[in-house]
């Protein structure tokens, strides 16, 4: 039996249920914001992974110039060009030299009022490559690759793109845990910015778990360049997309398909939770045909039985 007294509890619990609900929406970060790390000596010259470890490998002059740069770039971004007050700032970054000196560098665009802070994070550090880089052998290696198929390739003693795939589906697992138990600290009053410091792989494959895209088109990916940077922005129903930022043919220069591109655009105005009936890799394209109804599926073991018998 519901008493009046119960009643009251359960509208109370439901409205705190609906006002939390709300509080959360307004908490998510308006902006992911990924980028990859400025000129690398090994970029410059491959020679440099035969005595140096690859997580040492530290940026030239260029690349810390292209940090610098980017920070005024992201600056603008997270500002809306200058014209918004609230917005704040929270990085995560890799554990590598040229990753950690890119963010040194992205820093200076900032004072501290508007940085929340900073997280290392080992699961969005480099492709493991193996250890110390011998450049004939690794030129044998990276043919093969391209021959064996770029995503499930594993480099002797190091990882394949799957690898890498999975600890930054963990590295999501987290950062979505921060965001809900607001770990990051953020006042609802500000617009959150989460700018995540990484590498090329390991930006591609979070874009293709995020966004749900499938083996076949991450092989048509191009790689970022140096201090390139991507753009995660809400649309105006709650999800992400790249086009908010970005337009057709800075994304179809990054070696998305039309469809991907399409997608992109519906992202930009769905309401959280919709489902894009015409994105082709959520159904269509693991089947040759699905029959519109049960009834012609049945007409068509009919046919089939039939055809069978003759």
């Amino acid at each position: 039996m519901i008493t009046s007294n119960s009643t009251g509890n359960h509208v109370h619990q439901h409205h705190q249920q609906k006002s939390h609900s709300h509080s959360h929406h307004r908490n998510l970060p308006k902006r992911i914001i990924l980028v990859r790390h400025g000129e690398s000596e090994g970029n410059k010259d491959d020679s440099a992974y035969v005595a140096t470890p690859d997580y040492r490998i530290p940026l030239t002059s260029t690349g810390i110039s292209q940090a610098r740069q980017a920070g005024l770039g992201i600056r603008q971004v997270v500002s809306d060009q200058g014209s918004s007050q609230n917005w704040r700032i929270y990085f995560y970054v890799s554990p590598y030299e040229r990753t950690r000196s890119t963010l040194r560098e992205i820093g200076r665009a900032f004072s501290r009022r508007r940085v929340i802070g900073v997280r290392e994070e080992c699961r969005i550090r480099e492709q493991d490559f193996g250890n110390f880089q011998v450049a004939e052998r690794m030129k044998i290696i990276k043919e093969t690759r391209e021959k064996f198929g770029r995503f499930f390739y594993r480099f002797p003693e190091g990882e394949s793109a799957a690898d890498v795939y999975d600890r930054v589906s963990s590295f999501l697992e987290s950062l979505w845990r921060d965001i809900d138990m607001n770990r990051l600290q953020q006042n609802a009053a500000d617009d959150l910015n989460l700018v995540i410091v990484s590498h090329g792989l390991a930006i591609r494959v979070f874009l293709m778990k995020w966004f749900k895209w499938t083996v076949e088109q991450f092989e048509y990916l191009n790689n970022l360049g140096n201090c390139e940077f991507r753009v995660m922005q809400l649309g105006i129903g709650g999800e992400y997309s790249l086009a908010v930022n970005h337009s057709d043919e800075e994304m179809q220069a990054w070696g998305l398909s039309s469809d991907m591109i399409a997608d992109q655009m519906w992202r930009a105005h769905a309401k959280k939770g919709d489902w894009n009936e015409k994105c082709p890799w959520y159904l269509d394209a693991f089947f040759d045909s699905l029959a519109e109804t049960d009834e012609s599926s049945e007409e068509d073991d009919e046919s089939k039985e039939f055809l069978d018998c003759v």
